[in-house]
């Protein structure tokens, strides 16, 4: 028992955060995919970005594990499942990528998206 719950509810709970969170993730990568299409790579790699981070989250959900800051995310999951071998170290790569790309993009007034840079974000983005 936690918290004045037993491990049963906290499951249920964890596994229905992980089922949103996966979901808004996937909502994310078809976003992403659309945004490619049209030609708008800033916005298609921010939600690349954020079916990732959704992503991640949803595996954390499901220990009840989260984070305030994207950072902490990032580490917890690289500690928790690349370290460990859970996700590869490729995967750990696309993360880091996917994260340096978002942050240009969204905050570095000269940086330009490429669409290849955009297309092979999206393209590894089959674990999400």
């Amino acid at each position: 028992m936690r918290d004045g719950h037993n491990e049963d509810e906290i499951n249920v709970v964890a596994n229905a955060l992980s089922l949103y969170r996966l979901s808004r993730a996937r909502e994310d990568l078809a976003t992403s995919r659309r945004l490619l299409e049209a030609g708008d790579y800033r916005a298609a790699n921010n939600r690349s970005y954020y079916a990732i981070f959704h992503a991640m989250r949803s595996v954390l959900a499901l220990e009840s594990i989260d984070s305030k800051k994207h950072s902490g995310v990032i580490s917890e999951f690289r500690k928790r499942y690349v370290k460990n071998g859970i996700f590869s170290k490729e995967v750990s790569d696309i993360i880091g990528d996917a994260f340096f790309i978002r942050n240009a993009s969204d905050y570095d007034d000269m940086f330009v998206a490429s669409k290849s840079q955009t297309e092979n974000k999206s393209k590894t983005l089959r674990w999400c």
